[in-house]
């Protein structure tokens, strides 16, 4: 017991430093980019050109970028445990989906220009939450929930949100397909102050809440009958569980797009390095996912310059390129072990 406390702290020592890494890398690159060395000193001075890209542009964006990707990999994780499915992810029941094709309806309609940027989100957060409801009661079997209906039909909602998305891109002017586009491939450049304050509280609240549910998860993964066995109301621990993971989700998607493989991949590597056990699996999933995505927006901002890519562009390639090698690596020590 204490050499495994003992590895979760060696583990958490090292993402911290990794967090502070990814925050200074992400402070210097860019159009303009800035010393490592000399990024204390300018916030220390307060002012000049380069603090204000600092202070209005870059850092807003590195709070927002960890939030999100927290958020992400925390669903990932909760989602993988409820259903006891390695391949789920936050975009699986159809969240995605529904938050896309209420975005695409709003840009397609015009009402973007004429309302302003807001209705954006919370178009995106409105199409999420129908879907949620939608997953959620659908499931529903003479008061309780099927957790393999749950996924089918999360599934096929995610497939009919998709097809009414195609529709729109396929009915409306060039200028809103562009929109719909660049938005569907996701971005951190969101100017709202206020939407990065209520994603990144939103995110970290999120993390908290969980943490009053690690026996349930700890549990699930011995199935849902001997989950009960233990004690535990699987019924009400998975509602809440995906109600959480759910609302996670449509906030990331409302404000920053589509930004893919955060949550399918992050969390299998945090697994294989420090095991299943919930306890740290939550935190160091949170900060992985803050840390894959901030590199990735990194990345993205440079590899053009002076344009920048999507970071859903970036978070696929390496997202999928890192998901084959861990997928790979761990079938080759399964298979010499066996």
């Amino acid at each position: 017991m204490k050499r495994k406390y003992r590895t979760w702290l060696i583990f958490i020592l090292t993402l911290l430093p990794l967090v502070v890494i990814s925050i200074i890398l992400s402070l210097s690159v860019g159009e303009m980019n800035i010393s490592p060395f000399q990024v204390f000193s300018i916030f220390k001075t307060g002012e000049g050109m380069e603090y204000t890209i600092l202070r209005e542009i870059r850092l807003p964006r590195i709070i927002l970028g960890f939030a999100v990707g927290g958020a992400l990999s925390l669903a990932g994780v909760i989602l993988q445990g409820v259903y006891r499915n390695p391949l789920v992810e936050p975009y699986t029941l159809g969240i995605s989906g529904g938050a896309a094709l209420g975005v695409s309806i709003v840009i397609g309609a015009g009402l973007y220009h004429q309302v302003g940027s807001l209705v954006l989100p919370a178009a995106g957060f409105m199409g999420g939450l129908i879907t949620i409801f939608l997953v959620f009661f659908l499931s529903m079997k003479k008061g309780s929930l099927n957790i393999q209906s749950m996924l089918l039909i999360g599934v096929m909602i995610s497939f009919v949100a998709s097809s009414a998305m195609m529709f729109v891109m396929a009915t409306t002017t060039a200028e809103s397909l562009h929109n719909i586009m660049f938005w569907i491939m996701g971005s951190l450049d969101e100017p709202d102050q206020l939407l990065i304050k209520i994603t990144f509280w939103v995110s970290v609240s999120g993390l908290l809440i969980s943490y009053m549910f690690v026996r349930p998860l700890n549990a699930l993964r011995l199935g849902e009958s001997r989950a009960k066995h233990l004690g535990i109301n699987t019924t009400r621990s998975v509602r809440i569980l995906f109600i959480l993971a759910s609302l996670l989700t449509g906030v990331c998607v409302s404000v920053a797009g589509l930004i893919g493989f955060v949550g399918l991949v992050v969390p299998h590597f945090i697994k294989l390095l420090i095991g299943n056990d919930y306890r740290m699996l939550l935190a160091g999933s949170f900060l992985g996912g803050g840390i894959f995505v901030l590199f990735c927006d990194a990345i993205a901002r440079t590899i053009i310059l002076p344009n920048e890519l999507p970071i859903g562009v970036i978070t696929g390639i390496f997202g999928g390129i890192l998901f084959l090698l861990v997928i790979t690596g761990s079938l080759q020590r399964k298979t010499t072990h066996e």
